[in-house]
């Protein structure tokens, strides 16, 4: 375990014990994830379906220039409150120069999750391939993190703002075994939506079997990680086809103000919000909680494996 990340006595204990343990990340439960409110909502809910699925929720975030695995009930505020994000590249850059808060992506959270040697993360949806790629090279950094950790990321596919057969690719191309489970048809999952155009690679009907998967992937020899995709629930989703003009409408307002790289996702993510009269927001909270529940169940049978 790297000494530079500071883990809860509650998480090393667990962890030490061989207990079921779900990393999370911070920015969906900050402003920079969620307005308002639903950041703190998510939070709750999120460490409830953990909680009730037989895991402990693990929150990694940046406090007082300490990359954190777990945290305080009383600290959560200070989360909720955090102004700045960080990648895994800027983890560094925020302990050394002793930021206050910053919350964690998806990348940041799986090279804490690994450094803790937690197997299991969950999240709201992976960034990827951005649909102007040819112009601008703009792919996330949480592709190349879910290549080289040995973590099983949770998540309701990409962001459906995202050039989605591109992600794919790339992910290919990176080596990611992509798992659905419950996925609508055998579509890949696109956040908000329960299905996009494009297949997903392979399907499983169970998270103890998705935890066989990763054992058996383990045994011969592969130390990356594994995507496992499930899709929002039915009655929370905004569908594909409708949000396509909303994505495009609010794509261009970004190109017009000039905004660039990491800003990108949370104005695009404010004007979809604002666009469907905050039906993605009430998405965004249920595919969270749906993730983490079966992440806590993939985390318990990865638990039982070893034990």
């Amino acid at each position: 375990m790297g000494s530079g990340v500071q883990v809860s006595p509650l998480v090393a204990a667990a962890l030490g014990e061989g207990r079921a343990v779900v990393a999370l990340e911070s920015t969906v439960f900050s402003s920079l994830g969620l307005p308002g409110p639903a950041g703190a909502e998510a939070q709750k809910r999120v460490y409830e379906a953990v909680l009730t699925g037989g895991a402990l929720p693990a929150l990694t975030v940046v406090l007082d220039g300490e990359a954190r695995v777990g945290v305080d009930d009383e600290e959560l505020p200070r989360v909720f409150a955090a102004d700045r994000k960080v990648a895994e590249r800027d983890v560094a850059v925020a302990v050394a120069q002793r930021w206050p808060a910053a919350a964690t992506t998806v990348s940041a959270s799986l090279s804490l999750a690994a450094a803790a040697e937690i197997g299991v993360f969950a999240t709201g949806g992976i960034g990827g391939v951005h649909r102007d790629w040819p112009q601008t090279g703009d792919e996330s950094a949480d592709l190349g993190a879910l290549a080289h950790h040995p973590v099983v990321t949770v998540c309701a596919g990409a962001k459906s703002f995202l050039d989605l057969p591109r992600t794919l690719e790339r992910l290919e191309t990176l080596g990611v075994p992509v798992i659905g489970l419950e996925t609508d048809g055998g579509r890949f999952p696109a956040f908000w939506s329960r299905r996009s155009r494009w297949p997903v690679p392979h399907e499983v009907a169970t998270p103890g079997e998705v935890a066989e998967l990763v054992w058996t992937s383990r045994t011969l020899g592969y130390g990356g990680g594994v995507l496992v995709v499930t899709p929002v629930p039915e009655a929370d989703e905004v569908p594909f086809e409708e949000l396509t003009p909303i994505i495009d409408a609010a794509l261009r307002a970004a190109a017009e103000a000039e905004i660039t790289g990491g800003a990108v996702t949370p104005f695009v993510i404010e004007q979809i919000a604002a666009a469907t009269d905050g039906r993605t927001v009430a998405a965004n909270l249920a595919l969270v909680e749906h993730n983490a529940a079966v992440a806590a169940a993939i985390a318990v049978a990865l638990a039982d494996e070893i034990a």
